[in-house]
């Protein structure tokens, strides 16, 4: 579980996060949308300890954010940031970065983090990869590669900033299969997407950021019943129940 209280962040002397305050629960894949600017990413970099708060607390599960070191952090909150540097390594080493906070002395993989390596790359279908560099890749592979790093770290809270960049339709729709299954292991997903689509189909929670604060969270069904939707986006989105399962559209 994550969960921020009066939470206030941003850069240098600029507070982007105003007095947020939200829960995060295991088991549920809830995602943040908003307009460009909103706070979004810097939500989940306060989060992951990627910048300093000015107000407020993050508690993951029953511990102070603040009060764990980097290993610590790193164990319990994997982070997959929306930009990414290519280094010149190889797909297989870059997925086993995921399992470098829980090296020790002398800092060598063993068999398990090999194995945990592996799965992660068999579940995002890029096994065929592991010995190619990742500046051989085009941006949607490079993308699974970082997501399968993020599986490989295996820990309790996953946050992910803009997932599907470079993802086509079909590996989105995988992905976004692939993120609740990781929280039916109990895990606490949280992600930000641009698609909101995409976002109101697969969640089980949204979050809609606006000018530095969470204006609104529910479920998409109540997030479109509250009309914070049309608030901030200017449109309006309508659901259909189809054999048990929930479509959502943009009404033109």
């Amino acid at each position: 579980m994550v969960k921020v209280t009066g939470l206030c962040a941003g850069y240098d002397n600029r507070e982007v996060l105003h007095d947020v305050s939200l829960e995060f629960l295991p088991g549920r894949v809830t995602t943040i949308i908003g307009e460009n600017g909103c706070g979004k990413s810097t939500l989940l970099k306060a989060i992951a300890g990627q910048i300093d708060i000015s107000g407020g607390n993050v508690m993951i599960g029953d511990r102070d954010r603040t009060k764990m070191n980097i290993r610590e952090v790193a164990r319990t909150v994997a982070y997959l940031a929306q930009s990414k540097t290519t280094p010149d390594i190889t797909v297989g080493r870059m997925v086993l970065h995921g399992r470098f906070p829980y090296l020790t002395y002398p800092r060598r993989y063993s068999k398990r983090d090999l194995e945990i390596a592996q799965e992660a790359m068999k579940i995002m279908g890029i096994t065929e990869l592991r010995d190619m560099t990742l500046s051989q890749l085009s941006g949607g592979m490079r993308q699974k590669v970082y997501i399968a790093m993020a599986l490989a770290q295996q820990s309790p809270v996953i946050l992910m900033d803009e997932p599907t960049t470079f993802l086509d339709i079909t590996q989105q729709l995988l992905f976004t299969e692939s993120a609740r299954d990781l929280a039916k292991d109990n895990k606490t997903v949280i992600m930000v997407l641009h698609d909101l689509l995409l976002a109101l189909k697969w969640s089980d929670e949204i979050v809609v950021m606006h000018e530095g604060k969470a204006i609104f969270n529910g479920t998409p069904e109540e997030v479109i019943a509250s009309g914070t939707i049309e608030k901030v986006y200017g449109v309006v989105v309508k659901s259909v129940s189809e054999k048990d399962k929930v479509n959502y559209y943009y009404d033109y």
